[in-house]
């Protein structure tokens, strides 16, 4: 049965290299997804003195945080060094994003790693952060 709302741990991005077996993001603390729809003026004299837009062209990005732990060999190509790893080989990388509950919505798709960022505060875990941007389109389906 499809979530009412729900605790945002139950939200996981899971991603891999190109054409690989999806796995949770190493360590996620959080993640967010943002879809643009970019709208070209096309405001003519006959607008009436109000802007007007049509639909142009659609992107996404995806935000992620998440705890370092070099240690952890099961999330080692998801965690902060196999997400470096995507970034230095170039490579595209499949995601999900969603929640494992049956019924709920599942949005999948490509994109690359265009940054990554590891972050360490005196007397605090060690962080890292990055953002996936997307190429093609989005698959929305249902789990």
């Amino acid at each position: 049965m499809a979530s009412t709302v729900f605790n945002g741990t139950d939200l996981v991005l899971k991603i891999i290299a190109d054409g690989g077996t999806l796995e949770p993001l190493g360590h996620s603390t959080s993640c967010s997804l943002s879809i643009t729809n970019d709208l070209p003026e096309a405001t003519t004299k006959d607008s009436g003195g109000y802007a007007e837009v049509i639909a142009g062209l659609r992107s996404f990005e995806i935000s992620f945080d998440g705890l370092v732990d070099y240690t952890d060999e099961g999330n080692s190509k998801t965690n902060a060094d196999g997400i470096i790893s995507l970034v230095n080989s170039r490579s595209k990388i499949d995601f999900s994003f969603g929640t494992a509950v049956s019924g709920d919505q599942l949005i999948s798709g490509e994109g690359f790693i265009s940054s990554i960022e590891v972050s360490s505060e005196m007397e605090s875990a060690v962080t890292y952060s990055g953002t996936i941007t997307g190429t093609g389109a989005l698959t929305l389906a249902t789990n």
